[in-house]
């Protein structure tokens, strides 16, 4: 039974961080964990990163990469003769590689005014190569663009703070999260966890937390996530100096069905104890009006003080 109960407590994040202070999970839900040491090319992954960049950087890019090839073919158009596309006028070196450089625009895009067109065979290979490549290319473009489109982004609002609460008879550990977005999010299901050090030690321990309610079938409102502080509780009788002593940390984690994409979303944040509020309860954040709840998501972060049990 020990042995299945540690099993179940291995979070896979370390036992023993080299500083104090450390966070496991950022606040936006990515490990605060770098890999080194890894050979460049098994670190490599061109299609995750092009889908989870920016937009800003993706088309950047796309733009970048259109020039160097432009660059280069015209490059390779100079190189046999410019001689060897008919229409050219360019009388330098600089004129004669703009020509080229725009011939190439237009055959890598398969648009092809007419007015320059290859002749000769070392001119014409390049040009069915590079046209092949532009088919290729804009096929590979494509694909990304999908992949992003595709590719479904929770942006599920965690409240900034956690608050140890009254609730019932006993105290509480909260969180409030909410949808800011109009997809409708299914069958949502939180798992808490929280991990501190152990008295005496610089090893954590790492617990799963018992919730009031651990999953709801619709999440068109805002949801308070409790963990009740009774005595099963890891965080039972703990102390607010406690929690700054022992480095607590709680990490959540939610998953839901999306309705408008059919895709099974995740998303992550955590809060350590300088995040957390004590004797605090947050504030009720609907409000009726004309037959619909009104939910103020700016108020996401407001509480009111409230004594413990």
């Amino acid at each position: 039974m020990k042995e299945k109960e540690k099993k179940y407590n291995d979070f896979g994040l370390g036992e023993k961080p080299e500083t104090d202070g450390y966070r496991a999970v950022n606040k936006d839900g990515s490990f605060n964990i770098v890999k080194t040491n890894i050979p460049f090319f098994e670190k490599l992954n061109f299609f995750h990163n092009l889908v989870t960049m920016s937009w800003s950087y993706f088309f950047l890019y796309i733009l970048i990469g259109y020039f160097v090839i432009n660059i280069l073919f015209a490059s390779i158009y100079v190189a046999i003769g410019v001689e060897n596309l008919t229409g050219t006028s360019g009388s330098t070196l600089l004129q004669e590689f703009i020509e080229a450089f725009f011939f190439s625009a237009q055959t890598i895009t398969t648009l092809g005014y007419g007015r320059v067109a290859p002749i000769g065979i070392p001119a014409n290979i390049v040009a069915a190569i590079e046209s092949m490549l532009g088919l290729l290319t804009f096929a590979l473009a494509t694909g990304l663009l999908y992949g992003r489109f595709s590719k479904s982004r929770t942006k599920i609002k965690y409240s900034d703070i956690g608050v140890i609460a009254p609730y019932l008879d006993i105290n509480g550990f909260m969180i409030r999260v909410v949808n800011p977005q109009k997809n409708e999010l299914l069958e949502v299901n939180a798992d808490l966890s929280v991990s501190f050090r152990k008295k005496g030690s610089q090893l954590r321990e790492f617990h799963n937390l018992e919730l009031e309610r651990d999953m709801v079938f619709f999440f068109p409102s805002v949801w308070t996530i409790v963990h009740p502080i009774d005595g099963s509780s890891p965080l039972y009788q703990m102390t607010e100096k406690e929690f700054q002593e022992r480095d607590v940390e709680f990490i959540v984690m939610l998953k839901a069905f999306d309705e408008s994409s059919s895709q099974t979303l995740y998303s992550r944040s955590s809060y350590k104890a300088s995040e957390i509020v004590w004797g605090a309860k947050f504030t009720y954040l609907g409000e009726h009006d004309d037959g619909k709840l009104n939910i103020d998501v700016s108020g996401l972060n407001k509480y009111e003080k409230y004594k413990l049990q």
